[in-house]
Protein backbone atom coordinates (compact mmCIF):
# COMPACT_ATOMS: atom_id res chain seq x y z
CA UNK A 1 0.00 0.00 0.00
CA UNK A 2 1.44 3.27 -0.68
CA UNK A 3 0.99 6.51 1.62
CA UNK A 4 1.00 10.08 0.60
CA UNK A 5 0.77 13.22 1.99
CA UNK A 6 -1.56 16.52 1.70
CA UNK A 7 0.51 19.41 1.72
CA UNK A 8 -0.71 22.77 2.97
CA UNK A 9 -0.56 25.01 -0.28
CA UNK A 10 -2.30 27.72 1.57
CA UNK A 11 -2.00 29.75 5.05
CA UNK A 12 0.34 32.62 6.26
CA UNK A 13 3.50 30.39 6.77
CA UNK A 14 3.02 28.94 3.40
CA UNK A 15 5.78 30.67 0.65
CA UNK A 16 7.93 29.19 -1.80
CA UNK A 17 10.64 28.17 0.18
CA UNK A 18 8.24 26.44 2.61
CA UNK A 19 6.88 24.11 -0.23
CA UNK A 20 10.27 23.52 -0.99
CA UNK A 21 11.37 22.23 2.28
CA UNK A 22 8.13 20.36 2.25
CA UNK A 23 8.47 18.81 -0.76
CA UNK A 24 11.82 17.81 0.11
CA UNK A 25 10.97 16.25 3.08
CA UNK A 26 8.36 14.04 2.59
CA UNK A 27 10.30 13.05 -0.47
CA UNK A 28 13.26 12.18 2.14
CA UNK A 29 10.94 10.55 4.20
CA UNK A 30 10.11 7.89 1.95
CA UNK A 31 6.60 8.91 1.06
CA UNK A 32 4.85 7.81 -1.94
CA UNK A 33 2.57 11.05 -3.49
CA UNK A 34 2.45 14.29 -2.29
CA UNK A 35 -1.17 16.12 -3.21
CA UNK A 36 -2.00 19.60 -2.64
CA UNK A 37 -5.61 21.20 -2.71
CA UNK A 38 -7.49 23.72 -4.85
CA UNK A 39 -9.44 26.70 -4.98
CA UNK A 40 -9.46 29.57 -7.63
CA UNK A 41 -11.54 32.68 -6.17
CA UNK A 42 -10.72 33.33 -2.34
CA UNK A 43 -14.04 34.08 -1.32
CA UNK A 44 -15.05 34.33 2.40
CA UNK A 45 -16.36 30.98 2.52
CA UNK A 46 -13.00 29.56 1.11
CA UNK A 47 -10.45 32.09 3.45
CA UNK A 48 -12.88 30.73 6.47
CA UNK A 49 -11.21 27.48 6.12
CA UNK A 50 -7.83 27.79 3.53
CA UNK A 51 -6.35 31.58 4.29
CA UNK A 52 -4.22 33.43 1.90
CA UNK A 53 -1.94 33.36 0.25
CA UNK A 54 -3.25 30.48 -1.54
CA UNK A 55 -0.86 28.83 -3.95
CA UNK A 56 -2.47 27.44 -7.53
CA UNK A 57 -2.27 24.03 -7.90
CA UNK A 58 -0.93 23.33 -11.43
CA UNK A 59 1.97 25.79 -10.52
CA UNK A 60 2.55 24.74 -7.30
CA UNK A 61 3.09 21.18 -8.59
CA UNK A 62 4.97 22.45 -11.34
CA UNK A 63 7.46 24.21 -8.83
CA UNK A 64 7.65 21.08 -6.68
CA UNK A 65 8.31 18.82 -9.76
CA UNK A 66 11.53 20.57 -10.06
CA UNK A 67 12.86 20.09 -6.74
CA UNK A 68 11.74 16.30 -6.20
CA UNK A 69 12.87 13.58 -8.21
CA UNK A 70 10.65 10.92 -7.60
CA UNK A 71 7.70 11.15 -5.85
CA UNK A 72 3.86 11.29 -7.26
CA UNK A 73 2.24 14.54 -7.32
CA UNK A 74 -1.05 15.15 -7.30
CA UNK A 75 -4.48 17.14 -6.31
CA UNK A 76 -6.83 16.07 -3.52
CA UNK A 77 -8.87 17.60 -5.57
CA UNK A 78 -8.47 19.58 -8.01
CA UNK A 79 -12.44 21.19 -8.73
CA UNK A 80 -13.39 20.09 -11.46
CA UNK A 81 -16.09 22.51 -13.00
CA UNK A 82 -13.97 25.70 -12.10
CA UNK A 83 -11.75 25.41 -15.77
CA UNK A 84 -12.83 24.75 -18.94
CA UNK A 85 -12.06 21.15 -19.60
CA UNK A 86 -9.65 21.85 -22.69
CA UNK A 87 -7.70 23.58 -20.24
CA UNK A 88 -7.49 21.40 -17.47
CA UNK A 89 -6.44 18.64 -19.81
CA UNK A 90 -3.45 20.77 -21.34
CA UNK A 91 -1.84 21.65 -18.04
CA UNK A 92 -2.58 18.34 -16.49
CA UNK A 93 -1.18 16.89 -19.66
CA UNK A 94 2.02 19.28 -19.56
CA UNK A 95 2.76 19.10 -15.72
CA UNK A 96 2.63 14.65 -16.50
CA UNK A 97 5.04 15.48 -19.27
CA UNK A 98 7.23 17.74 -17.50
CA UNK A 99 7.35 15.49 -14.00
CA UNK A 100 8.46 12.46 -16.04
CA UNK A 101 4.79 11.25 -15.63
CA UNK A 102 4.30 11.72 -11.97
CA UNK A 103 0.89 12.88 -11.83
CA UNK A 104 -2.33 11.82 -10.14
CA UNK A 105 -5.45 14.29 -10.88
CA UNK A 106 -7.75 13.92 -8.11
CA UNK A 107 -11.36 15.51 -9.15
CA UNK A 108 -14.32 16.97 -7.17
CA UNK A 109 -17.59 19.15 -7.64
CA UNK A 110 -16.65 21.66 -4.87
CA UNK A 111 -18.67 22.83 -2.18
CA UNK A 112 -17.89 27.28 -2.25
CA UNK A 113 -21.27 28.41 -3.00
CA UNK A 114 -19.53 32.02 -3.15
CA UNK A 115 -16.32 30.78 -5.34
CA UNK A 116 -18.73 29.42 -7.69
CA UNK A 117 -20.75 32.68 -8.32
CA UNK A 118 -17.40 34.62 -8.56
CA UNK A 119 -16.56 32.38 -11.61
CA UNK A 120 -19.92 32.22 -13.25
CA UNK A 121 -20.38 28.59 -12.95
CA UNK A 122 -23.86 27.71 -11.54
CA UNK A 123 -23.27 25.74 -8.27
CA UNK A 124 -26.63 23.44 -9.07
CA UNK A 125 -25.00 21.95 -12.04
CA UNK A 126 -21.73 21.28 -10.52
CA UNK A 127 -22.75 17.68 -10.78
CA UNK A 128 -23.14 17.06 -14.29
CA UNK A 129 -20.65 19.53 -15.17
CA UNK A 130 -17.92 17.42 -13.50
CA UNK A 131 -19.03 14.43 -15.47
CA UNK A 132 -19.03 16.08 -18.78
CA UNK A 133 -15.44 17.71 -18.03
CA UNK A 134 -14.25 14.06 -16.59
CA UNK A 135 -15.22 12.66 -20.66
CA UNK A 136 -13.38 15.66 -22.12
CA UNK A 137 -10.57 15.05 -20.08
CA UNK A 138 -10.31 11.25 -21.12
CA UNK A 139 -11.36 12.02 -24.60
CA UNK A 140 -8.51 15.06 -25.07
CA UNK A 141 -5.60 12.43 -23.36
CA UNK A 142 -6.50 10.13 -26.40
CA UNK A 143 -5.37 12.14 -29.01
CA UNK A 144 -1.74 12.04 -29.85
CA UNK A 145 -1.31 15.85 -29.59
CA UNK A 146 -1.46 16.24 -26.11
CA UNK A 147 1.50 13.66 -25.69
CA UNK A 148 0.41 11.77 -22.55
CA UNK A 149 -0.80 8.86 -21.46
CA UNK A 150 -3.79 8.34 -19.85
CA UNK A 151 -3.33 10.39 -16.52
CA UNK A 152 -4.72 8.55 -13.02
CA UNK A 153 -7.69 9.58 -12.02
CA UNK A 154 -9.72 10.02 -8.39
CA UNK A 155 -13.17 10.31 -7.66
CA UNK A 156 -13.14 12.90 -4.75
CA UNK A 157 -16.00 12.86 -1.93
CA UNK A 158 -18.10 11.33 0.47
CA UNK A 159 -21.38 11.30 -0.57
CA UNK A 160 -23.42 8.79 -2.28
CA UNK A 161 -23.18 10.25 -5.66
CA UNK A 162 -19.57 10.36 -5.74
CA UNK A 163 -19.56 6.94 -5.02
CA UNK A 164 -21.86 6.32 -8.26
CA UNK A 165 -19.73 8.46 -10.47
CA UNK A 166 -16.16 5.94 -8.94
CA UNK A 167 -18.01 3.11 -9.94
CA UNK A 168 -19.88 3.82 -12.82
CA UNK A 169 -16.47 5.26 -14.63
CA UNK A 170 -14.29 2.58 -12.72
CA UNK A 171 -12.06 5.37 -11.21
CA UNK A 172 -10.81 5.06 -7.87
CA UNK A 173 -12.74 6.42 -5.30
CA UNK A 174 -11.21 9.21 -2.91
CA UNK A 175 -12.92 10.05 0.41
CA UNK A 176 -11.69 12.35 2.41
CA UNK A 177 -11.46 12.94 6.42
CA UNK A 178 -14.24 10.26 7.92
CA UNK A 179 -14.37 8.14 11.11
CA UNK A 180 -13.44 4.59 10.91
CA UNK A 181 -17.11 3.34 11.31
CA UNK A 182 -18.12 5.61 8.37
CA UNK A 183 -15.54 3.99 6.26
CA UNK A 184 -16.32 0.20 7.30
CA UNK A 185 -19.85 1.42 6.23
CA UNK A 186 -19.04 3.18 3.27
CA UNK A 187 -17.14 0.26 1.35
CA UNK A 188 -20.25 -1.57 1.92
CA UNK A 189 -22.16 0.56 0.42
CA UNK A 190 -19.63 0.99 -3.02
CA UNK A 191 -19.50 -2.58 -2.97
CA UNK A 192 -23.61 -2.70 -2.93
CA UNK A 193 -23.69 0.09 -5.92
CA UNK A 194 -20.98 -1.63 -7.89
CA UNK A 195 -23.02 -4.95 -7.51
CA UNK A 196 -25.93 -3.01 -8.19
CA UNK A 197 -24.79 -1.25 -11.80
CA UNK A 198 -22.57 -4.56 -12.78
CA UNK A 199 -19.32 -3.01 -12.24
CA UNK A 200 -16.45 -4.49 -10.50
CA UNK A 201 -15.93 -2.51 -6.98
CA UNK A 202 -13.25 0.80 -7.63
CA UNK A 203 -10.04 0.79 -6.01
CA UNK A 204 -10.24 2.78 -2.47
CA UNK A 205 -7.84 5.53 -2.13
CA UNK A 206 -8.63 7.48 1.02
CA UNK A 207 -7.55 10.95 2.66
CA UNK A 208 -7.27 10.60 6.32
CA UNK A 209 -6.42 13.57 9.52
CA UNK A 210 -2.67 13.20 10.91
CA UNK A 211 -3.38 14.37 14.37
CA UNK A 212 -0.73 12.31 16.49
CA UNK A 213 -1.43 12.64 20.61
CA UNK A 214 0.51 11.26 23.59
CA UNK A 215 -2.62 9.43 24.98
CA UNK A 216 -4.98 7.56 23.34
CA UNK A 217 -8.39 9.28 21.88
CA UNK A 218 -11.24 7.93 23.44
CA UNK A 219 -15.04 7.95 22.15
CA UNK A 220 -15.53 9.29 18.79
CA UNK A 221 -12.58 10.51 16.55
CA UNK A 222 -11.72 10.20 13.02
CA UNK A 223 -9.71 7.89 11.38
CA UNK A 224 -5.67 9.09 11.71
CA UNK A 225 -6.28 10.87 15.02
CA UNK A 226 -4.88 9.67 17.77
CA UNK A 227 -1.90 7.95 19.64
CA UNK A 228 0.60 6.15 16.93
CA UNK A 229 -0.81 2.79 17.70
CA UNK A 230 -4.14 4.18 16.94
CA UNK A 231 -2.82 5.58 13.68
CA UNK A 232 -1.24 2.57 12.75
CA UNK A 233 -3.87 0.54 13.49
CA UNK A 234 -6.26 2.86 11.35
CA UNK A 235 -4.05 2.88 8.55
CA UNK A 236 -4.08 -1.26 8.91
CA UNK A 237 -7.59 -1.47 8.45
CA UNK A 238 -7.67 0.64 5.61
CA UNK A 239 -5.36 -1.99 4.15
CA UNK A 240 -6.80 -4.70 4.92
CA UNK A 241 -10.36 -3.27 3.61
CA UNK A 242 -8.65 -2.61 0.39
CA UNK A 243 -7.29 0.85 0.17
CA UNK A 244 -4.28 1.32 -2.51
CA UNK A 245 -3.19 4.65 -1.06
CA UNK A 246 -3.58 6.21 1.64
CA UNK A 247 -3.31 10.46 2.04
CA UNK A 248 -2.02 11.81 5.63
CA UNK A 249 -3.42 15.30 5.89
CA UNK A 250 -1.64 16.83 8.89
CA UNK A 251 -3.63 20.26 8.69
CA UNK A 252 -5.94 20.10 11.39
CA UNK A 253 -7.38 23.67 10.66
CA UNK A 254 -5.26 26.12 12.35
CA UNK A 255 -3.70 28.62 10.03
CA UNK A 256 -1.21 29.31 12.92
CA UNK A 257 0.05 25.88 11.79
CA UNK A 258 1.45 26.75 8.90
CA UNK A 259 3.61 28.99 10.35
CA UNK A 260 5.57 25.60 12.16
CA UNK A 261 5.62 22.52 9.54
CA UNK A 262 7.89 21.18 12.02
CA UNK A 263 5.32 19.75 13.63
CA UNK A 264 3.64 18.11 10.89
CA UNK A 265 6.76 17.27 9.82
CA UNK A 266 8.03 15.25 13.13
CA UNK A 267 4.61 13.04 12.99
CA UNK A 268 5.06 11.94 9.65
CA UNK A 269 8.69 11.05 10.37
CA UNK A 270 7.03 9.42 13.98
CA UNK A 271 4.56 7.35 11.24
CA UNK A 272 6.95 6.70 8.75
CA UNK A 273 9.33 4.79 11.05
CA UNK A 274 6.65 3.04 12.74
CA UNK A 275 5.01 1.91 9.12
CA UNK A 276 8.91 0.35 8.45
CA UNK A 277 9.40 -1.15 11.90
Amino acid sequence: MRIGVNVPNFGPGTDPGVLRDWGRTVEGLGYDLLMVSDHVALTADVVEQYPAPFYEPFTTLSWLAGVTERIRLGTTVLVLPYRHPLLTARMAANLNALSGGRLVLGVGVGWARQEFAALGVPFERRGALTDEYLDALREAWADPGYRTAQIPLWIGGNSPAAMRRAVRRGEPWHPLRFAPEWFRSATGTLKALADEAGQPVPPLVPRIVLRLTSRPVTGERLAGEGTIEQIVADIEELRVLGAETVVLDPFSGDPAETLRPQAAWQALATVRAHLEG
